[in-house]
């Protein structure tokens, strides 16, 4: 039976809206497993991950230029500020009351799977720790993930890091030792997007 030219153009935009990618399909897509990577990473179950915690570009009103970082402590979101009042969002987890960093910062230096040695702070606060005091190589069992940010300020490290977690069920919680956490799929997005000399801004409440 032959569709007359008007029902056509009534269905046209149904069967478009119908073809056109979902935001939970990007999201499978952000979130698929990385067995391209040095150490394989296994996908993320959606059903674990609250929706405002996920990867999405977003409206962003804020007097930054393009190109900067912007970690909403409070929130725990991590901004990357494009052109145009828009910024790509990321869900974080973030330090434990006491154990924050505030103001303003650089990308000081970028690692992939990276190595990770406690401070002696860290070693005083959790005796756990000692075993690590030689330090950990990179690797899935490696705390601070498939990459790291580190935040310098007038040219010393500060010892904070944004940084990938192999705890993603922490994204979105106050747990870390004052780090930065992100879904290792997500910081793989931020490292690639992000150079050297990057301004990063963390905002408390």
């Amino acid at each position: 039976m032959p569709v007359s030219r008007r029902a056509f153009l009534i269905g046209l935009p149904l069967f478009a809206a119908g073809c056109a990618p979902t935001q939970t399909s990007f999201d499978f897509s952000h979130y698929s497993a990385r067995a391209d990577e040095k150490f394989p990473i296994g996908a993320i179950q959606l059903s674990n991950l609250d929706p405002q915690l996920r990867r999405r570009e977003v409206p962003f009103d804020g007097d930054y230029k393009a190109g900067t970082i912007v970690v909403n402590t409070p929130e725990r979101r991590l901004y990357y500020v494009l052109e145009g009042g828009r910024a790509i969002r990321y869900g974080i987890g973030v330090g434990r009351e006491g154990l924050v960093l505030r103001g303003n910062a650089i990308v000081g230096r970028k690692a992939e799977w990276p190595s990770w040695t406690p401070t002696a702070n860290m070693i005083r606060r959790d005796r756990r720790n000692r075993k690590y005091a030689s330090g950990v190589p990179g690797g899935p069992n490696n705390p601070l993930g498939a990459r790291a940010l580190y935040l310098y300020r007038n040219g010393r490290d500060t010892m904070f890091r944004i940084h990938g977690t192999n705890q993603p069920h922490t994204i979105g919680r106050a747990v870390s030792s004052g780090c930065i956490r992100m879904i290792n799929q997500d910081v793989i997005d931020l490292y690639e997007r992000v150079p050297v000399g990057t301004r990063v801004v963390v905002l408390q409440a």
